[in-house]
């Protein structure tokens, strides 16, 4: 079973920093794509950040020279830093894999996607 599993949100006064984590079941990042997303009530999940497979970073305007997306292969995990957070950023957010085919934990699947459940960032002012 491939998964996403997210941790690290929580409620922070702006100007403070978290760290997401997104832990994946599997040898991911040769193959896929991750990107963070956020959400807020009412409004379309939009893209933060994302990684492609040969380590190019790429950043919304809003967050550059604040967020740091990472992945560590070693954990199968993948990272998104935030600092001076800022109220604008309360959101839900969720990392996504885009995958190519090819075998996962012994199991092939053609190109696919998945999305982790989300974890909850507050900033307040």
């Amino acid at each position: 079973q491939v998964q996403l599993v997210e941790s690290g949100g929580g409620s922070v006064q702006a100007g403070g920093s978290l760290k997401l984590s997104c832990a994946v079941s599997g040898d991911f990042f040769r193959r896929c794509e991750m990107t963070w997303y956020r959400e807020v009530p009412g409004e379309e999940r939009d893209v933060v950040s994302y990684i492609t497979v040969d380590g190019t970073t790429h950043y919304i305007d809003s967050v550059k020279g604040r967020f740091t997306i990472s992945q560590d292969s070693t954990k199968n995990t993948l990272y998104l830093q935030m600092n001076s957070l800022k109220t604008e950023d309360t959101a839900m957010y969720y990392c996504r894999a885009d995958c190519q085919k090819g075998y996962y934990g012994g199991i092939y699947y053609g190109d696919f996607r998945r999305w982790g459940q989300g974890t909850q960032v507050t900033v307040s002012s």
